[in-house]
């Protein structure tokens, strides 16, 4: 071999071996100067649950509060101090987020989140549930315990054993890390905006908007790709005072101007009992301002209809955004069409006596809010038709999720719709064959 060649190679082992031992000294170097743990706000609390409870300890250890010493005695106060006395642990609420968030919290408290609880309480026949449903949270209860408490429910809640569920704030940034990165992920939504009467999850997940995401998120498309999530359009910034224009059950004051859908809105308004048969207003009309369920006035809905315009032209075009939330109120207004038929029909049907009006309804006439409880088969079909099928279709057009929207949605209506004309003439036979 020349000697040339044989100089490079010497050259090249001697630099290769040089860095390698760099390197080793490098990792020695690093490892003797390597920083001490940061000390915990609270070692005796921690020192204990890492044998009680672990995995709330290794959550906290991973948490920004953690990071930022905010000690356990900060949300849990400082009267449990060990096995014998665990009942004096404080259960923070959001108010005790509100120490260092007040921003946020203020947002939440204004938002429809925060009605949640109460929106529950107000239900007709939520009494006629077993308290494992409501109260035990593994029901309604296990959503809308996001919503705030009084003093007195939490009181209540405690003495019946259920010490958790109290915070509302944990519901989206779980306990005990409460990771803003989680929170911010649309499957934080998923396990409340789900199944029944309010699929989101499954709406949004199988629309181009939630299918972009998922292939952010396994990396498919780059990082920078637009795909929006759940908090890009309902929580602009940040903005924990979460509502929408058309609101939970899509109704809404002032009355249209097109006279169709005016007096099918009425119907459907008799129907969740907020106007009598008659017309008139009742008590819940109180109870839908207090929770604030729809929206009364016109600037109220265009605050936020503008609010999700705004949101929408940060990927689309405003004319295309505008024309897309009209679709959505045009499904409505079709949907309701529907809706107001079957009302009507089965309502003739207490008017007429062929149906009689339940002890608990306030008048003869078919109560939608009374859910699964309605008392004949036609009820229950018009129970589904209005919670399920109608939901699916106006949520399915505003998520723009095509198959929700017309087989889950618009068809079932359809369906639900022959379902009860058929009932209600085989429920006015069999009364007429009995003489009544």
């Amino acid at each position: 071999m020349k000697k040339g060649v044989l100089l490079g190679v010497y050259l090249s082992s001697g630099l290769a071996i040089g860095a390698a031992l760099m390197a080793t000294g490098s990792v020695g170097f690093a490892q003797a100067q390597k920083p001490k743990p940061k000390p915990l706000a609270d070692p005796v609390c921690v020192n204990c649950h890492k044998v009680t409870t672990p995995g709330i300890v290794e959550d906290y250890m991973l948490s920004k509060h953690r990071q930022m010493m905010v000690g356990c005695a900060t949300c849990h106060g400082s009267e449990h101090n060990g096995p014998s006395n665990v009942a004096k642990a404080k259960i923070p609420t959001a108010d005790t987020c509100a120490q260092c968030h007040a921003e946020r919290v203020g947002q939440f408290k204004k938002g429809k989140h925060a009605l949640a609880w109460a929106a529950m309480k107000a239900m007709p026949t939520m009494h006629f549930q077993p308290m494992v449903l409501t109260e035990g949270m593994k029901g309604c209860g296990g959503c809308h315990k996001i919503g705030l408490k009084t003093e007195d429910e939490v009181r209540k809640l405690k003495e019946e054993g259920q010490g958790y569920g109290l915070a509302s704030c944990d519901a989206c940034h779980t306990r005990h890390s409460f990771s803003l990165t989680e929170a911010r992920q649309p499957q934080a939504c998923q396990t409340c905006h789900m199944g029944f009467d309010h699929p989101q999850w499954e709406m949004y997940s199988a629309s181009k908007h939630g299918v972009r995401h998922l292939l952010k998120q396994n990396r498919t498309l780059p990082a920078t790709a637009s795909a929006p999530t759940c908090q890009t359009c309902h929580m602009p910034e940040g903005d924990h005072a979460v509502e929408t224009a058309w609101g939970f059950l899509a109704v809404r004051l002032p009355m249209p101007e097109d006279k169709q859908w005016a007096a099918d809105r009425a119907t459907i308004l008799q129907g969740l009992g907020v106007l009598d048969p008659d017309g008139k207003p009742t008590g819940r009309l109180e109870v839908v301002k207090a929770a604030n369920v729809a929206k009364l006035t016109q600037e109220a809905w265009q605050a936020k209809r503008d609010q999700m315009l705004t949101t929408c032209a940060k990927c689309h075009s405003r004319k295309f955004a505008q024309g897309e939330l009209a679709k959505g109120d045009d499904m409505i207004r079709e949907a309701d069409k529907l809706m107001a038929e079957g009302i009507r029909t089965v309502a003739s049907l207490y008017k007429d006596g062929v149906i009689r009006k339940p002890e608990h309804y306030a008048s003869p006439f078919p109560d939608l809010l009374a859910f699964h409880d309605a008392t004949t088969e036609i009820e229950q079909v018009l129970f589904k038709m209005f919670l399920e099928h109608r939901m699916r279709a106006f949520q399915g057009t505003f998520h723009a999720n095509p198959d929700y929207a017309i087989w889950y949605g618009w068809s079932e209506m359809r369906q639900d719709l022959t379902r009860i004309k058929e009932l209600a003439d085989s429920m006015r036979a069999a009364k007429g064959r009995a003489g009544g």
